[in-house]
């Protein structure tokens, strides 16, 4: 049976969909991580201070997090190939700018207009798997969009290194090219409809609200670890944060076409998939950010053969969504979510007891393997869990939320741990700085361990045992 939101006369290819899917989600998660090992190329080069060098990441952040709402209701209103026509344009204009840039600034407004186009890409990529036919089809195209997200920014860690060793900093912005061309000349294939709703206008108010309110949250997030959770410019952006999502909650609760439907967060799988997302990118991006530190910083590995050390979490990444349709199928998604975030949390935990000498199989692979089993079968139950129960009309914006939910988790738990880890690096008894650091970074992946067993155990309590009827966000 194909999906109601698509017209009976349109022609649903299923390749193009599918790898629409993947590439778009691809992109967008690889460039959460891909420059992280080419920034102390990219401070020499462009003259970046220890401040600013923060942001040649958070500008990225920034702006995704901020326009993902949005990104998502334009998708519902317009037309889901529409705006991935348009984002994959623009994030490739935005990459051979970065490519080109030269100086800071410069490189700061690309990776921006690079972070715009991803929150128009995002929650595309996931309501597209609505549009594919149920069944073994939709399944696989979920798994797809699974893979995408968790390997995208292992794969990112391995691509920054390799990139930046034999090409310069700049390749790592110019090697989106090639991937925007495949996704467009996939998304070209696809049926141009929109979906059919009674109400196309868009919700001004609650859009430039959101915005404001989650670029406020991401900005007070990223400066705290660089300036310190006390520093006024923080609180004020906390504040800030605080006051516009106040306002874009009382908003969406009396206009007649909400940008964010309150309604979604009566469905039960939805709000469960969301808390989970927000607890797993948490502590996923952590341990990509401190595994990379700790592989460098104290085992003294160079950049290139750090990268090609996250490969095999890569590989458990599919291990993992290849098995997450039969254990879901087994023993619910709600339990799904649980066994999976927790043999995640084990992957975690492994990474934090990595010994001070180099320990490949040990410190890597092990904890690879059950970190990479774990977030990638949890991601194929999350990603069907935002959406299970969702009107067509609102894939879009739930496809959105969950993404904001997932970025939010990211930024805000990074922001978090690396606080917690420079705390404890400052505490340790340890004989050396490079010692010291790697005290910081296993207790920052323990922590980060840990916010992924609470993820794990809300998802118990919160998702429902069974799929919900579509009816029941028909009414608000």
């Amino acid at each position: 049976m194909t999906d109601p939101g698509v017209p009976a006369g349109a022609v649903i290819r299923v390749g193009a969909l599918s790898t629409t899917i993947f590439m778009v989600q691809f992109l967008v998660a690889l460039d959460v991580s891909l420059v992280n090992i080419a920034l102390p190329d990219i401070a020499y080069d462009l003259g970046f201070g220890d401040s600013a060098l923060q942001w040649v990441v958070s500008a990225y952040l920034l702006t995704f997090a901020g326009f993902m709402l949005l990104g998502g209701r334009l998708g519902d209103v317009v037309g889901r190939r529409r705006v991935v026509l348009v984002g994959s344009t623009l994030f490739g204009a935005a990459s051979v700018l970065g490519g080109l840039a030269w100086n800071a600034p410069l490189l700061l407004i690309a990776r921006a207009v690079q972070g715009l186009a991803g929150a128009l890409l995002a929650p595309a990529a996931l309501a597209l798997v609505t549009e594919v036919p149920e069944g073994r089809q939709r399944r696989r195209a979920l798994g797809l969009w699974s893979a995408a997200g968790a390997g995208g920014g292992a794969v990112g860690v391995v691509l920054s290194g390799l990139l930046t060793h034999a090409f310069g900093w700049r390749a790592v912005m110019f090697v989106n090219v090639p991937i925007v061309i495949v996704g467009l000349a996939a998304a070209y294939r696809l049926p141009s409809h929109r979906l059919t709703l009674t109400d196309r206008r868009l919700d001004f108010a609650g859009a430039c609200l959101a915005t404001l309110g989650v670029g406020s949250l991401v900005y007070a997030a990223s400066s705290a670890a660089d300036s310190g959770w006390t520093a006024a410019s923080v609180v004020a952006g906390f504040v800030c944060a605080a006051v516009f999502l106040f306002l874009f909650v009382f908003v969406e609760s009396r206009v007649v076409q909400p940008l964010m439907p309150l309604r979604l967060f009566r469905v039960r799988s939805v709000v469960g998939a969301n808390v989970f997302g927000f607890m797993l990118c948490a502590g996923q991006l952590a341990a990509f950010y401190f595994v990379s530190l700790y592989i460098q910083k104290v085992w003294g590995v160079a950049s290139d053969v750090a990268g090609f050390m996250f490969l095999p979490f890569c590989f458990f990444v599919v291990v993992g969504i290849a098995s997450a349709s039969k254990v879901s199928a087994a023993i619910g998604p709600r339990f799904t979510l649980a066994v999976f975030g927790v043999v995640g949390a084990m992957g975690l935990a492994g990474f934090a007891l990595m010994p001070p000498q180099v320990a490949f199989w040990t410190g890597v692979v092990l904890p690879s393997a059950l970190g990479g089993i774990g977030i990638g079968g949890s991601m194929v139950v999350q990603g069907a869990a935002a959406i299970e129960g969702v009107e067509p009309g609102d894939a879009g914006i739930a496809s959105g939320v969950l993404n904001a939910a997932r970025q939010l988790g990211g930024t805000l738990g990074l922001a978090v741990l690396v606080t917690i880890a420079a705390t404890a690096t400052a505490s340790s008894t340890a004989s050396s700085e490079a010692l010291k650091a790697g005290a910081g970074y296993s207790t920052g992946l323990a922590v980060a361990a840990g916010l992924l067993i609470v993820g794990s155990v809300l998802a118990v309590l919160i998702v429902p045992s069974h799929a919900p009827a579509r009816a029941e966000t028909r009414s608000r």
